[in-house]
């Protein structure tokens, strides 16, 4: 009997771990169905309420984080592209940029291409998730790229 209580804790506390360890894991992917980074209620296109403190700090972040797979002009064709599978995002293509919410973009910002089904080689950069106007100006140039 004893054999049985020991059993029984043992797989009732490793249940109770594994839930928690998947549920940390969950926080960090995003889940699908979690609000954008960029707060509630904002629109498609806005660009209102980006300082442009917050834009500087976007372009240099683009420049450092951005530009070696996507490229200056963001073709996909960074210096690091030639190396991954799939290749990087053209953010010029209308048809892509038509495609995509501006919440998908931020999204994949801050918690990389795995949290939104694409390549895992997009990497998230978990300390934009308390600078919503950084991700909404780094969106904002994305978007510029297209026109």
């Amino acid at each position: 009997m004893t054999h049985v209580r020991s059993a029984l804790v043992s797989l009732t506390v490793g249940g109770l771990f594994l839930g928690t360890a998947a549920g940390c894991r969950e926080e960090e992917a995003a889940p699908p169905g979690e609000a954008a980074p960029s707060g509630e209620g904002e629109g498609e296109g806005e660009t209102a309420g980006i300082s442009e403190q917050a834009r500087q700090e976007a372009r240099q972040i683009f420049d450092s984080r951005c530009v070696p797979c996507h490229g200056a002009q963001g073709g996909g064709d960074g210096p690091a592209a030639a190396a991954l599978s799939p290749r990087p995002r053209d953010f010029r293509l209308d048809e892509w940029q038509q495609s995509v919410t501006d919440e998908h973009i931020e999204r994949i910002i801050v918690y990389g291409g795995a949290a939104v089904g694409k390549s895992p080689t997009m990497p998230a950069n978990p300390d934009l998730q308390p600078k919503p106007e950084v991700v909404a100006a780094l969106r904002e140039h994305v978007r510029s790229l297209g026109q």
